[in-house]
């Protein structure tokens, strides 16, 4: 990624100057953090698992503060290590932050992709609304369900973001635009007769939704007196897929009555 001074991963194997042992923050901490490494490992192997600490330390601290709510040396204390470390392998904050997107990312959209193709095969011409976004909508929220915290903890960067495009825009454009147009491509194939500005505003609904879910700001355990809970990720797969379904069509049949003069 361009903001990165280098692809962090290409980083890893080189040596660090000044090395990871020395910017670590304290004796008492390098000495934990030497013991806790199993003999035999590369030093390669050693920074990936240090550069996969601090992804998560970041990852952790941006979903619960945001962008402008954190410092490098909020990460690298959580890491245990100096700041030096993390200037080394990133160029300033929000190059952590671009790759704390681009880590998981790619794979949601991996996954979505999958299911819509496989969705659009089994299929064939008798695709619907509701099955085009259940393999859309379901799969991204079957990998927080799965995944744990720290996926849950993306999520809620990813809810950041829609609400604040500039923190990483070109990422999200780049890696998220071709699974939205394949959505919009079965949601065509679903609703022939829909009109192309509503396949778009209905996608623009589907998404806010999506992301004001993914935030968990905690509104709707408050409205709903605890019956409804932010994280409780089994209750939305249940319901947004249907509930968005039922809105397209309903853009779909008023189009439709208002050309045939229906009212």
């Amino acid at each position: 990624m361009e903001a990165l001074k280098f692809t962090a991963l290409d980083r890893l194997s080189e040596e660090p100057n000044p090395s990871e042992a020395a910017m670590t923050k304290t004796p008492a901490a390098r000495t934990r953090r030497t013991a806790a490494r199993p003999k035999g490992r590369t030093k390669a192997e050693q920074r990936a698992e240090t550069l996969e600490l601090i992804l998560n330390a970041a990852e952790h601290l941006f979903a619960q503060h945001g962008l402008h709510g954190v410092a490098l040396k909020d990460v690298a204390a959580q890491v245990g290590v100096h700041t030096s470390l993390l200037n080394y392998y990133f160029a300033d904050k929000k190059a952590l932050f671009d790759a704390v997107i681009e880590r998981r990312l790619p794979v949601t959209v991996g996954r979505r992709m999958e299911a819509m193709d496989a969705y659009e095969a089994a299929a064939g011409d008798a695709v619907t609304v509701e099955g085009a976004l259940r393999a859309y909508l379901d799969t991204d929220l079957e990998s927080y369900l799965q995944g744990g915290e720290r996926w849950r903890d993306y999520s809620q960067i990813g809810g950041q973001i829609a609400n604040a495009p500039h923190y990483g825009s070109e990422i999200m454009n780049r890696l998220l635009d071709p699974v939205v147009k394949r959505l919009l491509e079965l949601l065509r194939k679903a609703m022939p007769e829909a009109e192309e500005e509503d396949i778009f505003w209905g996608y623009q609904f589907v998404s806010g939704a999506l992301m004001m879910t993914l935030a968990r700001t905690g509104r709707i355990d408050r409205l709903s007196d605890n019956l409804c809970r932010s994280d409780d990720f089994d209750a939305v797969k249940a319901r947004m897929a249907p509930f968005m379904a039922g809105g397209f069509r309903a853009l779909v049949e008023e189009r439709v009555r208002a050309r045939r003069g229906d009212g």
